[in-house]
């Protein structure tokens, strides 16, 4: 099973599932996604999946899909997760992430399903640790309610796993996810406004948007703009697959960093997708946003020595990909279905 299937890292991580021979139902409530993703995700895999609209804080629904249907695992990404957001809205990603991750473990321990990949984030690290972030570091006091949602879920784990020998837990601490299907068939499709970079700059790119704004070019960094790691989506997306197939029964809770281990400016991702579209992207400096940090990347060892996994793709594979998806769908899936336009996101 996999929770907020229809999202951007969702529905390439239910690609390449479906690639790999794994049989996969999707919950999804499409607060901030469509059907079309997943559709085009069966038509790129030759294979059919099993979609359920409904939400994971719904109860009732999760036990008869468990009834229903055989499940070995669950991946779960549903959850809200733009940073800004959550400063202004809190309650929300509380209710959404961490409540929701209790109803979800609740349905799971009545059904017998104690194998578990979740969808955490390098903002529980915190702020003020040197580069690059290892999993053997302390966590923080993220900087923002959605990185507080992501540590508090980190927890529940964690005590869950030590609560019952039965539960084997991936918690996987994401970087910054970029770039799209080498198809172009499916990417990131941001209702609004985009919070993350990429996709603004595809969208100025391509004419959807005059000017991309940059947050800040004071910071203590080499050209005054924040640094991230920038990790393929499909890198990402092959990262869980390894996850779970490396989850041995009763293996307790795993910490697992999925980056690239190099960082990247705004500035530098913005050259290097100039370069990779052919196309300039005119920009603006804006202050600095509520619950950003200057710098970020990632220690991936780990990942590496335990589950095999090694991120392969370059920043300009992220640029050309990216720029593929957004040439090929200028207004994303919205040119082939109607989505609904709350601002909230199932990534």
């Amino acid at each position: 099973m996999v929770t907020g299937g229809a999202g951007y890292i969702g529905s390439h991580t239910i690609l390449s599932l479906l690639e790999d021979g794994h049989e996969v139902v999707v919950l999804d409530n499409l607060c901030n996604a469509s059907r079309e993703p997943l559709r085009r995700v069966e038509c790129l895999a030759g294979r059919e999946l099993a979609f359920i609209e409904g939400d994971v804080r719904d109860r009732t629904l999760l036990d008869r899909l468990f009834s229903e249907y055989s499940v070995s695992a669950v991946i779960h990404f549903a959850g809200l997760k733009a940073v800004g957001e959550s400063v202004h809205q809190p309650l929300a990603y509380y209710e959404n992430n961490v409540a929701g991750t209790v109803t979800l473990c609740k349905a799971m321990q009545s059904a017998g399903v104690t194998r578990l990949v979740f969808s955490s984030s390098a903002t529980v690290y915190g702020d003020g640790h040197p580069m690059p972030l290892h999993e053997g570091l302390t966590t923080g006091t993220p900087t923002n309610p959605y990185g507080r949602s992501k540590l508090m879920v980190e927890e529940l784990l964690r005590d869950l796993a030590a609560s019952d020998n039965r539960w084997s837990v991936a918690l996987l601490r994401y970087f910054n996810p970029v770039g799209a299907h080498h198809s172009g068939q499916i990417g990131e499709d941001p209702l609004g406004v985009p919070n993350n970079l990429l996709p603004f700059v595809a969208q100025v790119a391509v004419g959807r948007r005059k000017c991309l704004a940059v947050y800040g070019s004071d910071y203590h960094t080499p050209d005054g703009t924040g640094v991230r790691d920038y990790i393929h989506v499909m890198d990402l997306a092959e990262g869980h697959l390894c996850a779970l197939s490396g989850l041995a029964d009763g293996s307790g809770a795993r910490t697992w960093n999925l980056g690239t281990g190099q960082g990247h400016s705004v500035f530098e991702v913005v050259k290097a997708f100039e370069q990779a579209s052919g196309q300039l992207v005119p920009y603006r400096i804006e202050p600095r946003r509520p619950g950003d940090v200057a710098e970020c990347w990632a220690d991936a060892s780990l990942a590496e020595c335990e589950l095999g996994w090694k991120a392969k793709r370059s920043l300009d594979d992220m640029m050309q990909d990216t720029w593929r998806w957004q040439q090929l769908n200028p207004d994303g899936y919205r040119q082939n279905t109607t989505t609904k336009t709350q601002n909230s996101s199932n990534d």
